[in-house]
């Protein structure tokens, strides 16, 4: 069969064609649910509780406009059981306690007169961490409840056995999409790369490396050599002070011989390298202050991202990374 290619990238799914933005994520995700009626019985089940519905009565629409609430996701209902409302992001991010206070006083969701209402948030994080880490379990006495992306690329593994043929093919071209959220069988998928972030400025730049991270959302580094990498990582993060500051997922990166062609306040010339440039997601904030511990000034390491966020120093983090990976 020919190899297909946009831009380079070789598709393998047919949702690739639609691109990795959020809105296109739910979209293709509530395309499937709407397809294939035992991954939607299975994704109801595990945030409702229940599977006691007519699948032909469920309704799923996407991009709800409500005046005092915005515009949702996905919304997923029928007239007796469940009015379930999505909020998905990409990374291990989670949304915050403001938007979810907010689609919880939609008029539709509220008036309904359903069994189960529910405001259920997806993104990279696990179940295990949302719950810990989510700023409200509740939002004005509705339920808030937490699936990752792996949840919803298993809910199509387990649902692919009973599957017709057609639909067989539709859940595997699902899960070949999310292998671009998630990497399933990559052990370092969520692996973060914690660099020392210097509070003097590059060059000839009026910004100092601080402000080109937090108000240009930009870092930039040699492209391999000196141990830096020769491939981006998916997420990295920044100390200085004696802690960890912030983690941001890459959503975006480029290499560039000339940084002034990717930050303006660079000076405009050609360097003898090239720099990996990366776009930064949304800051992750630590819930408490993680120190840098037993790592010399400049170092930089490599961290799986549940124990960074968990473990009361970096260096910590960084040995049981290694240990865990041996």
């Amino acid at each position: 069969m020919p190899s297909f290619k946009l831009h380079g990238r070789e598709i393998k799914s047919v949702f690739q064609l639609m691109g990795y933005k959020e809105n296109d994520i739910s979209y293709s995700i509530a395309w499937v649910l709407s397809k294939c009626q035992t991954m939607l019985i299975l994704l109801i089940e595990d945030v409702c509780g229940t599977a006691s519905f007519n699948p032909n009565d469920v309704e799923i629409s996407v991009q709800e406009y409500d005046k005092v609430s915005g515009i949702t996701d996905i919304e997923i209902k029928d007239n007796k059981e469940f009015f379930i409302i999505i909020e998905a992001k990409r990374g291990w991010v989670l949304p915050s306690k403001e938007q979810l206070l907010k689609y919880s006083k939609r008029e539709a969701f509220r008036k309904s007169l359903v069994k189960n209402k529910v405001i259920v948030t997806v993104s990279e994080c696990s179940k295990e961490y949302a719950f810990h880490h989510s700023e409200l379990k509740f939002a004005n006495g509705f339920p808030i409840r937490h699936i990752s992306w792996k949840d919803i690329y298993c809910f199509a593994d387990n649902a692919y056995p009973t599957a017709s043929i057609s639909k067989k093919k539709l859940l595997r071209e699902l899960q070949l999409y999310l292998r671009g959220l998630i990497t399933m069988q990559n052990q370092t998928s969520n692996e973060v790369y914690v660099v020392s972030l210097g509070k003097g400025k590059p060059k000839d730049c009026p910004l100092s490396w601080i402000d080109i991270v937090q108000k240009k959302n930009k870092y930039f580094h040699p492209f391999g050599g000196n141990g830096w990498p020769k491939e981006p990582p998916n997420y990295i993060a920044f100390r200085y002070n004696g802690k960890l500051q912030f983690i941001h997922h890459i959503e975006g990166y480029t290499i560039s011989t000339n940084l002034h062609n990717e930050i303006k306040e660079m000076p405009d010339i050609e360097d003898d390298y090239a720099h990996f440039v990366y776009d930064l997601g949304p800051a992750i904030i630590p819930s408490k202050v993680i120190k840098t511990g037993n790592i010399y000034p400049s170092g930089r390491v490599w961290c799986h991202l549940d124990l960074l966020l968990t473990c009361n120093t970096i260096s910590d983090a960084r040995d049981l990374t290694k240990k865990r990976m041996e």
